[in-house]
């Protein structure tokens, strides 16, 4: 992809930045003139990230955080905020998944799976939305699923927290547009990611037809990481500027059906 520099002067954070579908958007917003704030868990892998953006000539920071703990999301920001400037963009990303029958799960996962990826967001959007606000414009960026609207056997929980994802991208767009801020969900299908192939293989195991013929016809191909990235750089950039509360279902018609 040609850059167009659409992204040009903002200062981008992505939680979950380091791999799949997040460290492929941060390549693109980068290549697209934003700097980067890459605050992910596994700082190896998001230091990896960072230094292929400054290979590029892009400008990127990396906060090792686990986003589900206010002091270290806290602490996150803060750092990053220091070393590239007050935030224009999130991009609230992590997120993992748990396969399993209902009546096998237990409290601590129900607890932990909606940590990382729904109190992730609250915690994430608390702490840039202060200086968005003081600016008067933001857009943020909520990772949802297919799995919002889209229920799939042993997957409860996991379902359960995208339909969250889903409503808090519509929740704050309603609050806080009178005030610049612009807050929409991205609802991905299967894509090709250590996440997407993961899923697959543990809904195998559980019985369910999770085959190249399955997929091919509810989606006609797996997805690939950046083909959730550029819809994400549309959300990111001004072209999207009266797109709001919105949920962009990026799985080649998985939903329509």
């Amino acid at each position: 992809m040609t850059s167009t520099g659409r992204l040009e002067g903002k200062v981008v954070v992505i939680s979950g930045g380091a791999s799949g579908m997040g460290a492929a958007s941060a390549r693109l917003f980068a290549a697209e003139g934003a700097s980067v704030g890459i605050v992910d868990i596994d700082g190896n892998a998001a230091h990896a990230v960072a230094r292929d953006i400054a290979s590029a000539g892009g400008r990127a920071a990396v906060a090792v955080a686990d986003v589900s703990q206010e002091d270290q999301v806290r602490r996150a920001v803060a750092a990053v905020s220091t070393e590239l400037g007050d935030v224009t963009t999130l991009f609230n990303h992590a997120g993992t998944i748990i396969v399993k029958p209902f009546l096998d799960l237990t409290v601590k996962e129900w607890d932990w799976l909606h940590g990382i990826n729904v109190r992730s967001m609250f915690l994430m959007t608390q702490a840039v939305l202060p200086q968005m606000l003081t600016r008067g414009e933001g857009s943020i960026i909520c990772t949802s699923s297919i799995s919002a609207v889209a229920a799939t056997p042993n997957e409860v929980l996991y379902d359960t927290t995208k339909g969250a994802c889903h409503m808090f991208a519509r929740a704050i767009a309603v609050e806080y547009r009178d005030r610049g801020i612009r807050c929409n969900a991205i609802c991905p299908g299967f894509i090709r990611t250590p996440h997407g192939l993961h899923e697959i293989e543990a809904l195998g195991r559980h019985g369910v037809d999770t085959s190249d013929a399955s997929l091919a016809g509810q989606q006609g191909r797996m997805g690939e990481p950046e083909d959730v990235a550029r819809a994400a750089l549309f959300l990111a950039s001004d072209d999207s500027r009266f797109v709001n509360g919105h949920h962009l279902f990026v799985d080649n018609g998985f939903t329509a059906m």
